[in-house]
């Protein structure tokens, strides 16, 4: 009888089970495309955003030809349709800040930090997975709501070309704001482990500083310390003029990334030496 050869049998490469930067970034991204509040949070980003650009655009194109020659001149076709952003940054830091605090609320960040002992990987596979999803999502939502605003004063006349000066940065820099505000939240969410707490340390960064930073404007200091504040900073990246002579577009927007940085580096300092 002729033998029958036998096909040799693959050889598998046993699984180390080591814990490696790509294995738990990869692991971070399935929980947050899994999760429906990472899907609804982003959904009211970017309809917010999208509605506020449509119903200011609507309303000047309505208003626009009874102003005042002095009322048009002040009109910003670019600035005015992205009032959204103060809308979208509610829900991206909402959501950063619960990318992780949500784990806390569960109790599924001892299993998460469990399977990566050195921790750190954790939040660098958060704040990675959170950066590029947010940073995407809201930079294609900043252009949709231009040029859907322009197509929209083009009627009127007082629309923007994106390579009139100035423009394609405020467009694209409305972006890199919401997504360095989600961090700032992710940086917060780690800091304080708590939900609501983290949730109101944000907003009282960005939302009631400012309204201090006005207070002082009615001393002789205070116009040298609001643009340094760290959303009064951030926003003049949005900016199609300059709005305060201390601080320019990109260095305003740098300082705003340095707050970001300092705040992740105590997450990640206070991560390391807490118990989960």
């Amino acid at each position: 009888m002729t033998a029958v050869a036998q096909a040799p049998t693959p050889v598998r490469r046993a699984h180390t089970g080591k814990v490696t930067q790509g294995r738990v970034i990869k692991s971070e991204w399935i929980k947050f495309r899994t999760l429906r509040s990472s899907r609804w949070s982003l959904i009211a980003g970017v309809g917010a955003m999208i509605a506020i650009a449509l119903l200011f655009s609507l309303a000047m194109k309505s208003h626009y030809p009874h102003m005042s020659q002095a009322r048009q001149k002040e009109v910003d076709p670019v600035a005015d349709p992205m009032r959204g952003v103060f809308l979208g940054q509610l829900a991206v830091g909402v959501l950063g800040v619960m990318m992780i605090t949500g784990e806390y609320t569960t109790g599924m960040i001892r299993a998460s930090l469990s399977a990566a002992p050195k921790r750190l990987p954790v939040l660098w596979a958060k704040a990675l997975v959170f950066t590029v999803v947010a940073w995407t999502i809201m930079t294609a939502t900043a252009f949709v709501c231009f040029f859907l605003a322009q197509s929209i004063f083009s009627s009127i006349h007082i629309d923007k070309s994106i390579s009139d000066p100035g423009v394609l940065r405020a467009v694209f820099g409305e972006g890199l704001y919401l997504t360095v505000v989600g961090l700032l939240g992710v940086a917060l969410g780690a800091i304080i482990r708590s939900t609501a707490g983290a949730i109101a340390a944000l907003f009282g960064i960005l939302l009631v500083l400012p309204v201090l930073g006005e207070v002082l404007n009615l001393t002789s200091w205070g116009d040298h310390v609001n643009p340094y504040l760290p959303s009064n900073a951030g926003q003049q990246v949005m900016a199609l003029t300059t709005t305060s002579p201390d601080m320019k577009p990109w260095p305003g927007f740098f300082l705003f990334v340095g707050y970001a940085v300092v705040a992740m580096a105590a997450a990640a300092i206070l991560l390391k030496r807490r118990d989960a």
